[in-house]
């Protein structure tokens, strides 16, 4: 069985810090030695910004090497990885026309299985420790797909008042793709722009905190202006600005996370 480890970062949510997390993540984890590659699964294409600038970004998006392609033909996920200026970072790009992503799946045999089988030759390798997966704030066909594609899934919450809306349904979600992908496990939730001085932030903490048969990180990542400078500059706040407070958070995190990861 391939060594690589696919964890899927989710929430139907919007704003919840999902891509921020994922990037990040996969940065922290190159710098601790391991080799990554992240999927860029959202039509938004900010994983793909996160480390390209918008033209490189918006190149990939209309030509060839973006996971829409992939899924789209069916082909080998290995032909459409790109470097990344992050030693032990690779990425697939994605492009805007993952908003017909629903539509092709829906006509293909297995489809739920399509992201899966285009990744079984690059698992395979164990080229990679971690492919990390940025799902789109949707629950569809689509990310259905990345659920039964990956091993975990992290599910970052922003500690907002409007950060656990919704919650209940990425949970039955969840339970839905596990019918079909029993390996499917939930890695833990993260939460996400935290202000400890808000009264919501403890609200958010303690109902997490109780919400039973599911891992609450106890590394959070609290509002720190460096991640928005980190992202005007195309790069990850730990890559842009390790020493920052939110830098030290994620790898933090991120060391947690491989921690369970490996268990």
């Amino acid at each position: 069985m391939s060594k690589t480890k696919v964890i899927a970062f989710a929430n139907n949510k919007g704003g919840s810090g999902k891509t921020t997390t994922c990037s990040n993540v996969g940065c922290a984890m190159a710098m601790q030695g391991k080799k990554v590659l992240l999927l860029d699964g959202d039509m938004q294409l900010n994983l793909t910004i996160s480390f390209f600038d918008e033209e490189k970004a918006y190149e990939y998006a209309r030509g060839e090497k973006n996971v829409y392609r992939a899924i789209k033909e069916e082909k080998d996920l290995s032909d459409y990885v790109v470097e990344t200026d992050i030693p032990g970072v690779d990425l697939i790009p994605s492009t805007s026309l993952m908003s017909s992503v629903e539509f092709d799946l829906f006509a293909k045999w297995q489809r739920e299985f399509v992201l899966k089988k285009s990744m079984e030759r690059l698992r395979a390798k164990g080229y990679y420790d971690y492919i990390l997966i940025d799902a789109p704030p949707t629950l569809g066909g689509w990310v259905m797909n990345i659920m039964c594609a990956s091993d975990y899934v992290v599910i970052p919450v922003e500690a907002s008042p409007w950060g656990l809306f919704g919650l209940a349904n990425m949970f039955e979600f969840f339970n839905q793709a596990k019918t079909i992908a029993p390996q499917l496990k939930i890695l833990g939730i993260a939460i996400t722009k935290a202000d400890e001085r808000k009264k919501y932030f403890k609200q958010t903490f303690d109902t997490l905190k109780a919400t039973e048969g599911v891992r609450l990180f106890e590394n959070y990542i609290r509002v720190d202006s460096a991640v928005e400078w980190a992202q005007d500059n195309s790069k990850p706040v730990v890559a842009y600005k390790k020493t920052s407070r939110s830098a030290v958070e994620y790898i933090n995190l991120t060391k947690e996370i491989i921690r369970y990861a490996n268990r």
